[in-house]
């Protein structure tokens, strides 16, 4: 009997190793048809995940209160599955060159708790080969067993948009791939369980591992050419979003728009591909190009924040300053690789302290990764300064007197990163109006 068959049946499980943003939604969405053992190191996150709290807001509490998923951090757990799903983040060092720490400790893991006829079907962007070269040595050492023989591997990388409730797993093309032929099939029928969109079979497994880092790659490039002419057109004192709003009445214009560029995903894909390449000898030219334009981003806003407040005659050092968000994208509560503290840090620079809201946002994730404490929207008062840095839909909603509330006296200053206010009404109304 195959996996896919004794899955159907319920006689074997399939497991998910790492339950965060990305696997917690794919272990219950595959729970609503098969056997499934969510596994995390993280004991606090199971307790709120047996507890019926979902931290990462991608299905909600009630979703996660009625789920069949077996939440464990008992990695024993493991060995009652037959098919395994790795989803665990695959981040980069300081010097940009992939941190596999993460990935390699998973399958460290999963080897030791991996039995006879099972498959592993990792998930994680990764650079071209990791997972043949570097993940199934691992499985074998842990386990004792030989890959193609005892056991499968296939990759199949994940689409899961955090913060997105339109694009998710089920209505998502799937690509899919395994070792071989037989493997392949096994993983695609899998992932058609729940999958309505449907499966792309990829050749190989590193065929798929490249589809997916060019996918964010792609993006990283886009937006870094828009964020290049957003300096472009401030400079010539041309509003940058009119400019993007004629250009996209053609056909064939892609309409991407200038911003920071952080979180797990478009911030950090590139430099895997990256790396990759400067092990053949070839120096990646234009996506290094972009990479270097989108993490000078929170820089550029944090200067044009100053040199705005200096214009109106405001002193810099001490100025009052409040960033409305602080998470890598809006209505996501994920703070991990946000541009957001590169503003903040540059802004420290020029003597300004900034508080920063978010009521979205992890409040403990942002204080253990970066030092931050969030401040209640209330208390922003007679700011010299408001920097709209994440178009959360609370802040998008806002009205001109909202706005005007957070102010002091004087000239108010508006930096509006996202191009989420009209233009023309601050400006009407007094306002030092700045944006991307």
């Amino acid at each position: 009997m195959s996996v896919y068959e004794s899955l159907v049946k319920k006689e074997t499980y399939l497991s998910l190793v790492g339950l965060g943003y990305v696997g917690m939604p794919i272990a219950m969405t595959f729970a609503r048809k098969i056997n499934v053992v969510g596994f995390d190191l993280n004991k606090e996150k199971i307790e709120l995940y047996r507890s019926g709290v979902d931290p990462t807001k991608e299905v909600g509490d009630e979703t996660i209160k009625k789920t069949t998923v077996e939440f464990t951090s008992n990695e024993r757990d493991l060995r009652k599955a037959k098919f395994h799903i790795v989803a665990v983040p695959t981040p980069v060092c300081d010097d940009h060159t992939p941190d596999l720490s993460p990935i390699k400790s998973a399958s460290e893991i999963l080897g030791r708790n991996l039995t006879r006829g099972s498959v592993v079907a990792y998930e994680s962007t990764v650079y071209p080969g990791v997972t043949e070269e570097v993940c199934v040595p691992i499985l074998e050492r842990e386990s004792g067993l030989k890959c193609g023989v005892d056991f499968k591997v296939g990759y199949s990388p994940e689409r899961i948009n955090p913060g997105d409730k339109v694009h998710r797993l089920e209505t998502i093309v799937k690509i899919v791939s395994g070792m071989d032929e037989e493997t392949l099939d096994e993983v695609a029928k899998v992932y058609e369980l729940v999958v309505e969109a449907g499966v792309h079979r990829a050749p190989s497994v590193k065929v798929a591992e490249a589809a997916k880092v060019i996918e964010n790659s792609q993006r990283d490039v886009n937006i870094a050419f828009m964020n290049e002419l957003a300096i472009i057109f401030n400079k010539l004192g041309i509003d940058t979003k009119s400019v993007l709003e004629a250009a996209g009445t053609k056909w064939n214009f892609l309409k991407f728009y200038p911003g920071l560029v952080g979180g797990h995903c478009i911030g950090v894909d590139p430099y895997y591909l990256t790396y990759r390449a400067e092990q053949t000898g070839y120096h990646s030219q234009v996506i290094l190009s972009g990479r270097r334009i989108n993490d000078e981003m929170g820089k550029y806003v944090a200067e044009s924040c100053v040199k705005t407040l200096i214009r109106e005659g405001k002193t810099v050092k001490n100025a009052k300053v409040a960033i409305l968000g602080f998470t890598f994208k809006e209505n996501c509560p994920d703070t991990r690789n946000s541009k957001v503290f590169d503003v903040v840090k540059e802004l420290r620079e020029y003597g300004v302290d900034p508080i920063i809201v978010d009521p979205i946002a992890d409040a403990a994730e942002a204080k253990r990764l970066y030092g931050i404490d969030f401040v209640d929207l209330s208390e922003i008062k007679d700011m010299d300064a408001i920097v709209l840095a994440v178009a959360h839909e609370q802040f998008a909603k806002f009205t001109e007197k909202d706005v005007a509330k957070l102010f002091g006296k004087g000239r108010k200053v508006l930096i509006d990163v996202k191009g989420v206010f009209n233009r023309k009404e601050y400006e009407s109304k007094g306002y030092a109006y700045w944006r991307l």
